[in-house]
């Protein structure tokens, strides 16, 4: 599900720009985006990214491990892109929304239980809620006491839903 988050930004750049899903040229094109990723939206850069290996790791550039310094370097970047919020939702949600897909897909040196919250949020943020300051205050407040999932959950899907 994370992945096709971006991969359908990806698709529609393509088919935007292009006017077809597979261009020639794709790796190229992936290489132009990340050289100049505040010029486009954050699903394209972080998919555009997806299509490049990593000269250290070879893994997808910016998903390799902490310390892998040309994916530390391309995570920083990603964060340049543009964020523009979908229509109907609270402004801030595609910013929650693209937080934690990051999380979600690069979980180095983050702690198991914040991977465990962004992942736990996206269908909400992907539904276009938004929790309040204080309601994601408060769940971060439970990860740090070490809350189990399912208390996350409970406390994920009953407040975002009163947002």
């Amino acid at each position: 599900m994370v992945d096709e988050i971006v991969e359908e930004g990806w698709r529609a750049f393509l088919e935007r720009e292009f006017g077809a899903p597979e261009p020639p040229g794709e790796r190229l094109l992936a290489e132009m985006v990340v050289d100049e990723p505040d010029r486009h939206v954050w699903r394209v850069v972080d998919a555009a990214y997806d299509r490049l290996a990593c000269p250290e790791c070879g893994g997808r550039l910016s998903r390799g491990p902490a310390g892998c310094a040309p994916c530390d370097l391309a995570n920083g970047f990603r964060y340049s892109a543009i964020e523009i919020d979908r229509p109907g939702v609270p402004p801030g949600n595609e910013h929650a929304l693209r937080v934690n897909v990051a999380v979600t897909r690069r979980p180095y040196g983050i702690s198991a239980s914040e991977v465990l919250l962004r992942r736990l949020s996206l269908p909400l943020l992907l539904d276009g809620r938004l929790p309040t300051v204080a309601q994601a205050q408060a769940t971060k407040a439970m990860v740090v006491k070490g809350a189990s999932e399912a208390e996350l959950a409970a406390v994920i899907f009953g407040e975002c839903g009163r947002a």
